[in-house]
């Protein structure tokens, strides 16, 4: 079976390893990048099952991004779970209107995370979680 996988943009390094680590140990193939410059280019060039985003990128808004990957035709059915410190209603609403199919909270813990991503890759139309 083909491993999923996993595109994590992340501009703190140490939570890019720390999540690098966490998914890999589960068994998904995992690409990481530190703005929105780079995952775009990562986008282009390797198919993904998801896009693990974060929001507060140094070059464009992980709400960007998310409209950006649900937009383009070659990418629109990648599933995008948000992982952000933002946690206004107003900002998980933005995140689900961007296209999110999760939208998750740091801190985390490491078993939740999991559980949303294994629900979501389950699901063949990407349920909103």
């Amino acid at each position: 079976m083909l491993k999923k996988r996993i595109l994590i943009v992340e501009d703190e390094e140490s939570l890019l390893k720390l999540e690098t680590i966490l998914l890999t140990v589960k068994g998904y193939e995992v690409v990481g990048a530190l703005n929105a410059k780079e995952a775009f280019e990562s986008l282009s060039q390797n198919s993904f099952d998801l896009v693990l985003l974060d929001i507060m990128l140094p070059d464009i808004d992980g709400f960007e991004v998310c409209r950006r990957i649900k937009l383009a035709p070659e990418t629109a059915n990648i599933k995008v779970v948000m992982l952000t410190a933002k946690k206004s209603p107003e900002d998980q609403a933005k995140g689900f209107a961007s296209g999110a199919n999760a939208y998750l909270t740091k801190p985390f813990k490491s078993a939740m995370i999991m559980g949303v991503i294994e629900k979501i890759l389950a699901e063949p139309d990407g349920a909103v979680v």
